[in-house]
């Protein structure tokens, strides 16, 4: 899948003055990154491939880990004066907005996330990761440390071609309401401490 690049400008935020870029896939899809000083030199980029979460994200959804793993990974870039980050368009791993509100309500029921989305008839992650593997060749990222607990996620981007140097653990508070997700991608999804 081929991404065009649209357009980039300045996004000032809490953390840092982000460089925000727009991409449109040929589905009609747009994904973002934001990029922090200079990611097209050789030293290894330190990024977060991050797909989205509306209700954790915007909503602030104590469901979920995916508003702090955002939050945090800015605040780290912004530490470091330099990185990136890839918010790529892929709601509920990629089942889309609605039906991830209705895993919700199979997990209001006692399933779990796993279970949710194959009751649903989904697999348990359905998120691609070649749109990001073309956004950091776009941005001129040459080699990257990635800001995962996802040992699916490394792989499905070595396997994209992304050439990651490293991983480097992304954890954050664990809520009374999240700890049963959490636990739930560590024991069935693999996720690493």
């Amino acid at each position: 899948m081929k991404l065009k690049l649209v357009t980039s400008t300045l996004l000032p935020t809490l953390f840092a003055e982000f460089r925000l870029h727009g991409f449109e896939a040929p589905n009609g899809k747009e994904h973002v990154a934001l990029t922090l000083g200079d990611v097209t030199t050789d030293e290894p980029v330190l990024a977060r491939v991050h797909s989205e979460c509306l209700t954790g994200d915007a909503l602030f959804s104590l469901r979920c880990d995916c508003g702090p793993q955002l939050e945090t990974a800015m605040r780290k870039i912004a530490e470091q004066g330099r990185g990136c980050i890839l918010y790529l368009r892929q709601e509920g791993r990629g089942i889309g907005l609605i039906n991830k509100i209705r895993a919700y309500a199979e997990q209001d029921k006692g399933l779990d996330t796993v279970e949710a989305n194959e009751i649903l008839g989904f697999l348990p992650d359905m998120r691609e990761y070649d749109i990001a593997a073309d956004m950091f060749t776009q941005l001129g990222i040459k080699q990257i440390r990635l800001l995962t607990n996802n040992p699916r996620k490394l792989k499905a981007l070595t396997d994209a071609g992304v050439n990651i140097l490293e991983r480097v653990a992304h954890r954050v508070k664990t809520t009374a309401h999240s700890h049963r997700y959490l636990a739930t991608k560590a024991s069935k999804l693999g996720h690493l401490p």
